[in-house]
């Protein structure tokens, strides 16, 4: 059996991940180009930033057992001058999924923009994009996208995706011609300035002074329209302001908006039409962070495998009359 996922973020893998270990074929569709999300490293000579989500924590026992497994394979590390317990991905945070992706069938600068289903089999549709058919299909991106997509064949699914909502959230990337003295490895909850972190304090990373300022939900939506270019300078204002001291000289300086960052008003639980094998996943169904979206991909896969199970046992019954 073959099984379409939408997205190869953290929920999509982990879905994926299950999927495969059950002996069922997952192929994932990603818009993006290469893997990250909103896991992402920029990597430029010996410059980098991991511009996306800053770091890992585990808090329940399932997931704490796959960042263990994580860990021992070299993929996560301890980051000892960042927050207590936090762990980042080596060398950079995009290496998590980047790893991950390579274990399966992804299909990269795949946007899916139609979904169809003949009752039997599922077909997805885009931009030089017609691909099944698909025993069941799994749309593992944030919920404003998931929504329009689940209208079309489940509407009570498709309200579920749009009572969940995210938060933008501008960054700044920033590299420095010498250290930033004085200053801690992290700042957080500053006004403005929701987090900001020297990315070369991390293991794994290189020696040149790189940080990354990431603006409060808040401040994201007020200037969400804002120039790129124009952001980047605000946020470097308002990080020497918290600093209380004159920068050095900055060799690379660029902003990357997030209109889908973080996700709240999670119903605690994945969405799923067992009648018509459709579902959904993610950080905005179970909780936020890397551990909201695993535990939704997890959950999802196993609803998923048991209906598929069922199917071919009624099918094999069904047979043998």
């Amino acid at each position: 059996m073959k099984v379409a996922i939408i997205g190869a973020g953290i929920a999509g893998l982990a879905c994926a991940d299950r999927l495969k270990a059950s002996g069922i074929e997952p192929v994932l569709f990603d818009k993006g180009k290469r893997p990250g999300g909103r896991l992402s490293t920029l990597q430029l000579d010996d410059l980098a930033w991991d511009f996306g989500c800053q770091l890992v924590r585990a808090g329940s026992p399932a997931f704490a057992a796959q960042v263990a497994a994580w860990t021992e394979a070299g993929l996560l590390a301890p980051w000892n001058e960042g927050p207590d317990g936090a762990l980042v991905g080596v060398p950079g945070m995009n290496a998590l999924v980047a790893a991950q992706c390579a274990q399966h069938d992804v299909r990269f600068g795949a946007l899916v923009q139609r979904i169809e289903s003949d009752g039997l089999s599922w077909f997805l549709s885009g931009p030089d994009l017609c691909e099944g058919p698909f025993a069941a299909l799994v749309i593992a991106i944030p919920s404003e996208q998931a929504a329009p997509l689940l209208s079309l064949h489940d509407l009570d699914m498709a309200r579920e995706a749009a009572a969940a909502r995210s938060r933008p959230c501008w960054t700044a990337m920033v590299a420095f011609d010498q250290p930033l003295g004085g200053v801690p490895a992290y700042l957080q909850d500053r006004g403005a300035i929701a987090w900001a972190a020297r990315n070369n304090s991390k293991p794994g990373r290189g020696a040149a002074e790189c940080w990354v300022i990431q603006a409060s939900a808040e401040w994201s939506q007020q200037h969400l329209e804002l120039d790129r270019d124009e952001v980047a300078q605000q946020l470097l204002s308002l990080f020497a302001a918290e600093c209380g001291t004159a920068l050095p000289e900055t060799t690379f300086l660029k902003a990357h908006r997030w209109r889908f960052a973080l996700a709240f008003g999670q119903r605690g639980a994945t969405v799923w039409n067992p009648r018509l094998r459709l579902g959904a996943c993610g950080d905005w169904c179970m909780g936020p962070q890397v551990e909201g979206g695993w535990l939704s991909g997890v959950e999802l896969a196993d609803q998923l495998i048991a209906a598929l199970s069922l199917q071919s046992a009624a099918r094999e019954m069904s047979s043998a009359k």
